[in-house]
């Protein structure tokens, strides 16, 4: 067996996406932007495992169903009710985790959004009052990063023997 064979290669790219994740994370809640850098790190870090993974046969299901989602975030933001960088990082990790694991991905990013917003409300979590309105915003990041990393600590994103 080889020290570096596709399974540890696969393993070591979910570890870096993962670190990828915690730094958008980290910048949305101190800034509450997410930088277009990181969401191309992540993009390319999905081609690299796709590649490793040899699971290029669901390659076109996962580009249509986050294009399908981005358009549907495109609407949400055009309403206000998501920022730009919300939309990014939410159709990469859904390019990420493709139909197949996006109940799961939407299931774990309830759980973390609902806490957060509690915690936010609470006053134990960043927060910002939108100057318009006075409605609250809260970092989307780590929510989606830490649900994102959930999918692949669960092993959903590995290829089907």
């Amino acid at each position: 067996m080889a020290i570096f064979d596709s399974s540890f290669l696969s393993y070591a790219v979910l570890v870096a996406a993962a670190a990828v994740l915690f730094s958008a994370a980290l910048t949305d809640l101190r800034q509450f932007v997410i930088p277009n850098k990181l969401i191309v790190i992540l993009i390319l870090l999905f081609f690299a495992h796709n590649a490793i993974s040899g699971s290029w046969s669901e390659l076109p299901w996962h580009l249509a169903f986050a294009l399908l989602a981005f358009c549907l975030f495109a609407w949400f933001y055009g309403l206000g009710w998501m920022g730009g960088g919300d939309i990014k990082l939410l159709t990469v990790a859904l390019l990420w985790t493709g139909i197949h694991c996006a109940l799961l991905f939407a299931v774990l990013l309830l759980a973390c959004t609902s806490l957060y917003t509690v915690a936010a409300k609470l006053g134990w979590a960043a927060a910002q009052r939108d100057g318009t309105d006075k409605r609250m915003r809260i970092a989307f990041a780590p929510s989606v990063a830490a649900a994102l990393v959930g999918v692949f600590m669960l092993g959903c994103l590995q290829p089907s023997a």
